[in-house]
C-alpha cells in the first residue's frame, strides 16, 4: 500500500500542464502547487511583452516544492513561434537546414536560448527532428530541416548544442518520425505503413545523432504505424517506446508525450484512458495544453494506482527519470 501511496504521491511530476492567462490565477496555483506538477507550457495567450512573462514565470518558480518546475515553449521558428517582438523572428527550419552550416546553426540556436533563458523558459520542444520524406506533409512542411537524413542530424545535433550551453533543456520530436504523414494529428489520426528497417535507414538517424549530443528529452508523435504497432500509435505503444526507443537505440532519458488533447488522440482513445496507455508504453510525461484536461488525467492515474489498474512502480520511475534530470541540469540536490 506504501508504494501505492509514494506513487500517488508522484503522479504531478508527469505533467507538463498549460493554463489560461497572462498571469497565475489562484486557482492554477493552487493546482501546481498542491499536485506538485512537473511542468508547465506556455503558448502565444500567455504571452505578452518579455517583461511580463519574465514576472509569470517567477510566479510560477514560486509555486515549486523540491525541485525546479520546468517551464517549456514552442520556440522553434516560422510558423511555430509562440514568443514574437521583441524576440527575434527566426527563420523556418528549412531555411535553417539549407545554410548546411553546422557553426550558424549553433549561433543561431545560442541566441534563441539566451532569448529564452533570459525569461524564464528552460525547456524548449524544438528542434524538429522529422525528415521531410513526404513533401506534401501538412503539419511538418518547413518545420524539417530537410529531405535528407544527414542534413537534418547535423542540423538538430547543432541546434540542441546551442540550446545546452545556455541553460535551456531542448526536446527533440517526433518520434519515430512525423516526416512521411500527409495528415495532421492535430486534427486525426495519422498513419504510415513503413517497415522498421526503413525507418533505421531515415527518420531514425537524426534522433539517434541527437541522443549522442547529450539530447535527454525525446516527444512522441501521434502516429499510427502497422507495421510497427496495429493498434495503438507511437505516443500509446509500448513496441514503439520500449523495444525501438529504449532497447534498440538504448536511449535512456526522458520520454515525453506530444499534446495528449490533440484529436489524434481524444477521438480515438478515452480522456480516462490515454494517460494510463501512455505512461504504460514508456511515456514519463504528459503535455495536456489546458489545466482542465491535466486535472482530469490525474484523478484518472490517481484511480487506477488506486484500483491496481496501473502499476506504482511505471509512476515512481517515471517521476524518478524526470527528476534526476533536473538534479544534473539545476545542479540541485532537491
Amino acid at each position: 500500500m506504501s508504494l501505492i501511496k509514494d506513487a500517488q504521491n508522484q503522479i504531478g511530476e508527469l505533467f507538463i500542464s498549460g493554463f489560461k492567462g497572462t498571469s497565475l490565477s489562484d486557482e492554477t496555483r493552487s493546482f501546481i502547487k498542491n499536485k506538485n506538477i512537473g511542468g508547465i507550457i506556455l503558448f502565444a495567450h500567455n504571452y505578452e511583452t518579455p517583461e511580463q512573462v519574465t514576472s509569470l514565470n517567477k510566479d510560477i518558480q514560486s509555486c515549486q516544492n523540491n525541485f525546479p518546475i520546468w517551464i517549456s515553449v514552442d520556440q522553434e521558428g516560422g510558423r511555430v513561434q509562440r514568443f514574437t517582438k521583441p524576440f527575434t523572428i527566426i527563420p523556418t527550419a528549412e531555411v535553417i537546414g539549407n545554410s548546411d552550416s553546422p557553426t550558424a546553426i549553433f549561433e543561431i540556436s545560442q541566441m534563441m536560448a539566451k532569448e529564452l533563458r533570459s525569461v524564464g523558459i528552460n525547456l524548449n520542444f524544438c528542434p524538429v527532428a522529422d525528415i521531410l520524406t513526404n513533401s506534401k506533409n501538412p503539419v511538418i512542411g518547413n518545420r524539417a530541416f530537410s529531405s535528407n537524413p544527414e542534413i537534418v542530424a547535423k542540423s538538430v545535433t547543432a541546434m540542441i548544442r546551442g540550446h545546452l550551453t545556455h541553460g535551456v533543456q531542448a526536446c527533440v520530436k517526433h518520434f519515430p518520425g512525423h516526416g512521411d504523414t500527409l495528415q495532421d494529428s492535430h486534427d486525426e489520426l495519422p498513419k504510415i505503413d513503413v517497415s522498421l528497417e526503413t525507418l533505421e535507414s531515415r527518420e531514425l538517424i537524426p534522433f539517434t545523432k541527437a541522443f549522442k549530443s547529450r539530447c535527454s528529452m525525446v516527444m512522441t508523435a501521434h502516429i499510427l504505424n502497422p507495421k510497427l504497432d496495429n493498434q495503438f500509435p507511437a505516443t500509446l505503444s509500448e513496441f514503439t517506446l520500449k523495444t525501438i526507443l529504449r532497447k534498440k537505440l538504448r536511449y535512456s532519458k526522458v520520454i515525453i508525450s506530444d499534446d495528449m488533447e490533440m484529436k489524434a488522440i481524444t477521438h480515438h482513445y478515452g480522456e480516462l484512458e490515454a494517460p494510463i496507455l501512455a505512461l504504460k508504453a514508456g511515456c514519463d510525461l504528459l503535455i495536456y495544453r489546458s489545466q482542465k484536461a491535466c486535472e482530469i488525467a490525474f484523478e484518472a492515474i490517481f484511480k487506477a494506482l488506486e484500483q491496481g489498474q496501473l502499476d506504482p512502480q511505471i509512476v515512481l520511475d517515471a517521476a524518478n527519470r524526470s527528476l534526476t534530470l533536473k538534479k544534473d541540469f539545476f545542479n540541485t540536490k532537491g
